[in-house]
C-alpha cells in the first residue's frame, strides 16, 4: 500500500504520498480537480520553472533572500529540468482560473528541493513566491512558454516548411498543369507557381509571427496581484527579465502596463489568431496535395504521393495520402482551439484573467501541432512527391478553356462558340480552333502552347 505523510498549510492538514515532492496545497488540487486527467503542457511547466529560476536569481541578487537560497532554488531548478519532471506536475489543466495550483505546484517542489539544497528552511510561499503572486507568474509563464515554442519550434519549422516547398517547386518547374478555379478547367499554370504560392503563404505566416514576438516577449511580472505590483521590489520586474533574458537567451522585458498583462489575454489571443491562419494555410496546401493525387485512376492522379502505409483493411493495393489528412485534423484542432483562447480571453474580469490554464493550453498545443505537422508535410509529402507527366499533359491537349489566349485576336464570343464545340465534340481545342477561324496551324501553336500561357501578357 502507498504510504503517505501529513502535511499542512492554512487550511489544516491532509495526508500527501511519502515521497512526493509537492506538498499539502498541491494535493488539495489533485483531489478538487479531477476533471480530465490532463497535466498543463510540459513547455507551460518547463517556462514556470524558468520564470521560477529568474525571480530567484533577482530576489537574491536585490537582497530579499539571502544570496545563497536564492543560488538553492536556482540550483533546484535545473536538477528538474534535466530530469522528467512532469511527474511532479500532475495538477489538471482544468483548475482554479488564476492557476494558482499550478502556481503553488511549483512553489512546493522546489521549496523541497532548495531546503535539501540550502540546508534550511526554504518556505514555498515566503521564499520561492517571494515578490510574486499566481495573478502575475502565470500569464507571464504562458508569455514565457509561448515565446520560446515559438522561437526554438513553430518558426523554424515553418522555414523548413517553406524551404522544402520552394526546393521542390525549382525541381518541378519544368511541369505545365492545368489551372483549376472553382474546381474547374482553367488556364495553365506552372507546377513552381502553384508551389511557389504555397511557400509564399508559409513566409507570410512566419512574417505576422514574427510581428507578434516583440509583445509576446513582454511580461506581467511585478504586477502582483492586481498590477500594481504589492510586495515587490521596485526593481525586480526589470532584474526578473534580466535574469531570465540570460537564461533563455531571449530577449524579455517588462510590461509597460502589468494592469493591461494581469487583466486580460488579448496579445495570446492575438498569437493563437495569428495560428489559426497557419492553420488554414496548411489545409489549404494539404487538399491541393489530396486533390492532385487523387485517383489514380479515375481522380486528377497529376502527382504521386509518397506510398507510407497500406490504405485499406479490406481494399488491397489502396494507398492513401495520409500525411495530408492528418495535416487537415491538425488544421481543424488549432481552428477550434483558437476558437476556445478567443472566448478565454473575454473572461478578463476586472483585474484578472479567470482562464489562465485553459488559454495556455491551447496555446501550446496549437504551436506544438504546427510545429510537427510543418516538419512531416516537408519531408513526407512535399519533398516525395512525384509528378505524373502524362496525365498533366493529357489533361492539357483537352482543355478548351486555352482558347482564351485567342480573344485578344478573335474576339470573346468566337472563342466560346469554339470552346463549346471542343467541349461538346470532345476535341483538341486546337483542331477546333483551325476548322473555325483564319488562324494557321502554326500560330495556332504558337499561341495556344501551354509554357508561353504560363507567363502572362498578351497572346499575338
Amino acid at each position: 500500500m502507498e504510504k503517505f505523510r501529513i502535511e499542512k498549510d492554512s487550511m489544516g492538514e491532509l495526508q500527501v504520498p511519502e515521497n512526493a515532492l509537492y506538498a499539502a496545497q498541491t494535493q488539495r488540487a489533485i483531489n478538487n480537480f479531477p476533471i480530465s486527467g490532463q497535466q498543463m503542457p510540459k513547455a507551460f511547466v518547463k517556462a514556470l520553472l524558468l520564470a521560477k529560476y529568474s525571480a530567484a536569481k533577482a530576489n537574491g541578487e536585490l537582497k530579499q533572500i539571502p544570496l545563497p537560497m536564492g543560488d538553492a532554488i536556482c540550483q533546484a531548478v535545473d536538477t528538474l529540468l534535466a530530469e522528467n519532471f512532469m511527474r511532479h506536475f500532475p495538477v489538471d489543466v482544468f483548475q482554479t482560473g488564476s492557476g494558482t495550483s499550478s502556481n503553488m505546484n511549483a512553489n512546493e517542489v522546489l521549496a523541497t528541493l532548495a531546503t535539501k539544497n540550502f540546508g534550511d528552511n526554504v518556505g514555498a510561499n515566503d521564499h520561492i513566491n517571494y515578490g510574486q503572486s499566481s495573478n502575475d507568474i502565470i500569464p507571464t509563464t504562458i508569455h514565457i512558454s509561448a515565446a520560446l515554442e515559438v522561437e526554438n519550434k513553430l518558426l523554424p519549422a515553418l522555414s523548413y516548411l517553406r524551404d522544402a516547398i520552394n526546393n521542390k517547386a525549382d525541381e518541378v518547374s519544368h511541369f505545365i498543369k492545368t489551372g483549376r478555379t472553382h474546381l474547374m478547367d482553367a488556364m495553365p499554370v506552372s507546377m513552381a507557381q502553384t508551389l511557389h504560392a504555397w511557400a509564399d503563404q508559409i513566409q507570410q505566416n512566419i512574417e505576422h509571427i514574427q510581428r507578434i514576438q516583440p509583445s509576446l516577449q513582454t511580461l506581467a511580472q511585478g504586477g502582483t496581484a492586481v498590477g500594481t505590483g504589492i510586495n515587490a521590489h521596485p526593481e525586480f520586474a526589470t532584474t526578473f527579465n534580466n535574469a531570465l533574458s540570460k537564461k533563455t537567451g531571449i530577449k524579455f522585458k517588462p510590461a509597460k502596463n502589468f494592469f493591461t498583462h494581469i487583466g486580460s489575454q488579448d496579445i495570446a489571443v492575438t498569437l493563437s489568431g495569428q495560428l489559426k491562419a497557419i492553420a488554414v494555410t496548411m489545409m489549404k496546401i494539404a487538399n491541393d496535395l489530396r486533390w492532385m493525387n487523387s485517383g489514380p485512376l479515375a481522380g486528377l492522379g497529376e502527382i504521386e504521393l509518397e506510398a507510407l502505409q497500406p490504405g485499406s483493411s479490406i481494399m488491397p493495393g489502396k494507398v492513401n495520402p495520409v500525411i495530408p489528412e492528418a495535416a487537415t485534423m491538425v488544421a481543424a484542432q488549432v481552428i477550434g482551439n483558437d476558437t476556445t483562447v478567443t472566448i478565454a480571453g473575454q473572461s478578463g474580469n476586472f483585474e484578472l484573467n479567470v482562464m489562465l490554464p485553459l488559454v495556455a493550453k491551447n496555446l501550446l498545443e496549437s504551436i506544438e501541432l504546427l510545429s510537427n505537422i510543418s516538419r512531416l508535410m516537408a519531408d513526407k509529402a512535399i519533398t516525395t512527391f512525384r509528378v505524373n507527366e502524362t496525365k498533366l499533359s493529357e489533361a492539357l491537349a483537352r482543355n478548351p478553356i486555352l482558347v482564351t489566349a485567342l480573344n485578344p485576336i478573335i474576339g470573346y464570343l468566337k472563342a466560346a462558340e469554339i470552346a463549346k464545340l471542343a467541349y461538346k465534340e470532345g476535341r483538341p481545342i486546337i483542331d477546333v480552333a483551325a476548322e473555325n477561324t483564319e488562324l494557321s496551324r502554326d500560330e495556332l501553336t504558337r499561341l495556344l502552347d501551354p509554357a508561353n500561357l504560363t507567363k502572362g501578357g498578351i497572346q499575338g
